[in-house]
Formats: C-alpha cells, structure tokens, sequence
C-alpha cells in the first residue's frame, strides 16, 4: 500500500481551475480500488492518497495521468507502506 502526498505546485485560485477533471479522476481510481481514499490536506496546500498495493512503477504511471500534475500545478510523494494494525472494519487494509 502507498501513501501519496500530494503538495501544490501553484496557488489555490490557479490549482482550482483544473476541479473538474481532477475532481473525476481520483472517483474513477476508487471505483476500481486503484486508490482506497483520496481526500484534502489541512491547511489546503495538497492532498492525500491511499493508493491499492501495486509496482512502483504502475503507481508512478498512475499518478503522471493525475490532471493536477499534467497540467503542472501539483506534485506527488509517496511512501510505501504494510499495514500492520488497522480500526474495526478495515480489515481488508492489512490485504491491499
């Protein structure tokens, strides 16, 4: 499992403008369980994945088709992960 910081390349007003297409990407990407949870940082500087167990290499394509980073205006970090103890009800965590 990953987890991907995502830091923004470009202020708020300017990141905002590519909403739409960003705000569609990370839904398709959960509807498959590419991505387990997508969601804002706070302070609104970026945001965060959870992203499903996968190559390196697969997550890093992945992430070059985020609309925020094609358009230049965000960029990712991210850090592997197993985890190991999870809350009730996410179980299936400690499988991805």
């Amino acid at each position: 499992m990953f987890m991907v910081a995502v830091t923004y390349a470009a202020s708020v007003d300017v990141v905002d403008r590519f909403g739409p297409a960003h705000g569609d990407w990370p839904k398709q990407l959960i509807s498959q369980r590419l991505l387990l949870a997508a969601g804002r940082q706070i302070p609104l500087t970026g945001g965060v994945y959870l992203a499903s167990e996968m190559s390196t290499e697969d997550l890093s394509r992945l992430l070059a088709t985020d609309p925020h980073v094609l358009n230049g205006v965000a960029a990712h970090s991210v850090v592997g992960f197993t985890p190991l103890l999870v809350a009730a009800g996410l179980e299936d965590l400690k499988d991805q």
